[in-house]
């Protein structure tokens, strides 16, 4: 009696569908396999956001009398707390001149230019991590908007009677769209909550997930350290405008978990080729069962008759 070997194509692992698995609830959260960016896309999606952005806070009412009145309470509530730290923060770096002129326009640049080489970072080295940690960063400023409409707030160099220094009129230096000649372009009523530290954090957060080097680990987690640091020592934001941030980050986070299924470092950190992904599924579309054989069919074994 002998023996032939037939494949069948049932052993092959494909992903349920997600209307079996409990329809329009398993479709709207199933995972969804990463796609590769487009530098084209990411560079004009990048720039109309920002825009966008930029346009939206600054045609935000300024409401001036009710944001002078909630510095007021925030500036009273960490008093209550024994946390009124700023002004002697503002105080005792403006006295060091070097050092706050540096901050000023740490202040200025790096709020972009780290942020923007992060997500250069992430699209050259993480391209199948790239969209979930972007859509991290839009969320976050998306939902900070709201914030600004809900909550106009004065910063601490604008509060009346508070003693603040504006570091950038005193020094001469340019750093803050709020300040000087510039205050025109500005909402100088939107500090509720801080996107330098919302940015920040995702830089930092980002930077300690993927990267492999320990010191860069760690100057991730700096990074946002010392951007609170640069806020509250250039009197542009108190330290729960920084809490402010950290809550928007996390629905960031929230945002992109709901759409992708998985925490953004848990995605795969290369996006296979649309030719090699398995029968029946397509760039896009749930990736295949984590374990199970792609790339040949199993063989079972039939006796075959005389």
């Amino acid at each position: 009696m002998g023996e032939t070997t037939v494949k069948t194509s049932e052993s092959r692992t494909t992903p349920s569908s997600p209307t079996a698995d409990g329809g329009r609830f398993a479709r709207a959260l199933r995972v969804r396999a990463p796609r590769r960016p487009r530098i084209w896309f990411e560079i004009l999606l990048i720039a109309v956001s920002y825009w966008l952005y930029s346009l939206i806070r600054n045609a935000v009412p300024e409401q001036k009398a009710q944001a002078l009145r909630n510095a007021d309470w925030i500036w009273q509530a960490e008093h209550s707390l024994g946390l009124a730290f700023e002004h002697t923060v503002n105080q005792a770096v403006n006295s060091v001149t070097w050092l706050i002129v540096s901050m000023n326009y740490y202040y200025a640049t790096l709020h972009f230019v780290i942020t923007i080489g992060v997500l250069v970072w992430l699209y050259r080295g993480h391209p199948g991590r790239y969209a979930a940690f972007r859509t991290v960063l839009f969320a976050t400023t998306a939902v900070a908007l709201v914030g600004y409409y809900l909550y106009p707030l004065a910063p601490p160099r604008l509060m009346n009677g508070g003693g603040f220094v504006d570091t950038v009129l005193v020094h001469h230096t340019w750093g803050s769209m709020a300040s000087g000649n510039l205050k025109h372009m500005s909402n100088q009523y939107a500090a509720m909550p801080s996107m330098h530290i919302g940015w920040s954090l995702w830089c930092g957060v980002t930077i300690f997930l993927l990267a492999r080097a320990p010191w860069a680990r760690i100057l991730g987690l700096l990074y946002p350290v010392a951007t609170l640091v640069v806020i509250v020592a250039t009197a542009n934001h108190f330290w729960m405008d920084a809490v402010g941030g950290v809550i928007c980050l996390a629905f960031g986070f929230a945002v992109s978990y709901c759409w992708y299924g998985s925490r953004p470092h848990r995605l795969p950190r290369l996006v296979e080729p649309a030719a090699s992904l398995p029968q029946g599924v397509t760039a896009g579309g749930p990736p295949p069962v984590e374990g199970a054989d792609q790339e040949s069919p199993a063989q079972e074994k039939v006796p075959s008759g005389r």
